[in-house]
């Protein structure tokens, strides 16, 4: 009798055990975790193309009229990849990996904002980037600027009038190379009021009149209704980008050195592999990023033999930097330069 029951024991306590077990390995298997991984995402040769396997792919950065079109070696931006949606089981495996740190989820999706809301932020901060890229380098090259018209909103005041690749000259018959300069002239103006556009197409000069609409964020605000984007004042040249689906801001730096790596004799790599990171503003100051960490190990897993490195960056990048690969210390577009200038000669080269 009682070896039955002591029998039956064993059994339910088996049965309970197996049912945990099912009931944790579930649990681990489908249950979502508030966190995300960030990891060493790709790097990507701003001198190179966007697929590299695929002949037609268009230039991550295309300079039309460029001194060197076609500059030799690597300028490479880095990128941090980054996990949404893992298991319980998933997020563990990557906690105790040395390659991947958690962070939690609403640091990078806000419980107020949508991820498609997140995701059109990344992407305008990327497009912002990428204007800032343009005028530092053409600042830097002492080149004058101009305003082209990147995108027409449907149905907007100038949707008859512009297109895409238009470049406007005046409005209202003061003069605008900036997009900085355009916005102050539109702000001037009410909704309502008609002003005369004078853009250049196809490199004749046309003029023709627009009326002004309330901007849909600000009713009293004027709105012309274009997407701009800083060009080259010279209409023989142009400024193109193919970054695919790489946001945020931090590839400034990288995008601004091909930039003049194109429009300047010589290779500024100098046959070598570089990578970096960090945001630019068009006076030419170099921003820290997040991730250098995973940046850094991912130029050097990709090749790279010189990081740059954002001065305020510095700390964290050489705390856990991999063996064989350079820090370079850089705190402006300048600074950026002359380091590249500096590699593989006696001078000095400020490092992390």
């Amino acid at each position: 009798m009682e070896s039955t029951r002591g029998g039956r024991r064993r059994l339910i306590t088996i049965y309970v055990a197996v049912a945990l077990l099912a009931l944790f390995i579930g649990l681990g298997m489908y249950v979502r975790v508030p966190y995300v991984a960030l990891g060493p995402g790709p790097t990507v040769n701003t001198l190179g193309t966007a697929a590299p396997d695929d002949p037609k792919s268009p230039r991550v950065v295309e300079v039309v009229g460029a001194v060197d079109p076609t500059p030799t070696g690597h300028l490479n931006l880095t990128t941090v990849s980054l996990y949404d949606g893992m298991s319980l089981f998933s997020a563990l495996g990557k906690w105790v990996s040395s390659s991947y740190e958690l962070e939690p989820r609403e640091s990078y999706y806000p419980s107020d904002r949508s991820e498609e809301e997140v995701q059109q932020q990344n992407v305008a901060q990327m497009s912002g980037s990428e204007d800032d890229a343009t005028l530092a380098a053409l600042h830097h090259l002492r080149l004058p600027t101009a305003v082209g018209v990147k995108q027409i909103v449907d149905k907007g005041p100038a949707a008859r009038v512009l297109r895409d690749g238009d470049r406007v000259i005046t409005i209202g018959g003061r003069k605008v190379s900036s997009m900085e300069e355009m916005s102050k002239t539109i702000d001037a103006h009410r909704p309502g009021e008609q002003v005369d556009v004078t853009f250049l197409r196809d490199g004749k000069e046309q003029t023709a009149p627009v009326t002004l609409a309330k901007r849909p964020d600000d009713p009293a605000r004027a709105f012309l209704g274009v997407t701009m984007r800083s060009v080259p004042a010279d209409p023989a040249k142009d400024i193109k980008y193919s970054v695919g689906d790489i946001g945020g801001p931090s590839a400034g730096l990288m995008l601004t050195l091909s930039v003049i790596d194109q429009m300047t004799p010589g290779d500024l790599s100098h046959g070598d592999f570089i990578a970096g990171t960090g945001t630019i503003d068009p006076s030419g100051e170099v921003g820290e990023i997040g991730g250098i960490n995973h940046k850094v190990r991912a130029a050097s897993e990709a090749g790279a033999t010189a990081f740059l490195v954002p001065a305020g960056n510095c700390s964290l990048a050489k705390s856990d930097a991999p063996d064989g690969i350079e820090l370079l210390k850089v705190g402006n577009l300048d600074e950026a330069l002359n380091a590249l200038n500096s590699l593989g000669t006696d001078e000095q080269v400020p490092h992390c």
